[in-house]
């Protein structure tokens, strides 16, 4: 009779209960809530570290530039488009930030008045002047 009991009790509770099910949703739930803010911390890390490294191609794009027509260009447009036809030294993309607003560029920079080179930058994520990212 014990046992039968115990075979009834097994037959009758085939499936979870519905707190155990909402404990498993609660567990998925946080962890998919903490994962979400980890990996967005990482988008914004890399999307400074592109800017960063777009920023440094379009300096050495520009040094390139200048050591062919033994000036630097008056604008980001003109490595698109040299005087002589060539090729372009830098692809359109390349002219805007991972948030995707145009790169800045001043010649002579202020920042590199000393090597009289261009200043190039973004303004970084939040758009003012605390974000910056340049070549300087």
């Amino acid at each position: 009779m014990v046992l039968e009991k115990r075979v009834q009790r097994a037959q009758v509770r085939g499936g979870f209960t519905l707190m155990e099910v909402l404990v498993v949703m609660a567990i998925i739930v946080i962890l998919a809530s903490i994962g979400g803010v980890v990996y967005m911390r990482h988008l914004d890390d890399a999307r400074r570290d592109k800017a960063k490294i777009d920023v440094q191609a379009l300096t050495g794009a520009c040094q390139t530039y200048s050591v062919r027509y033994n000036e630097y260009p008056a604008s980001l447009q003109s490595l698109l488009q040299p005087p002589d036809n060539a090729a372009p030294y830098i692809e359109q993309s390349l002219l805007f930030d991972p948030w995707g607003r145009e790169y800045h560029y001043q010649y002579p920079g202020q920042h590199n008045a000393i090597n009289r080179k261009p200043d190039i930058w973004s303004d970084g994520p939040t758009g003012d002047a605390a974000g910056v990212i340049g070549n300087w």
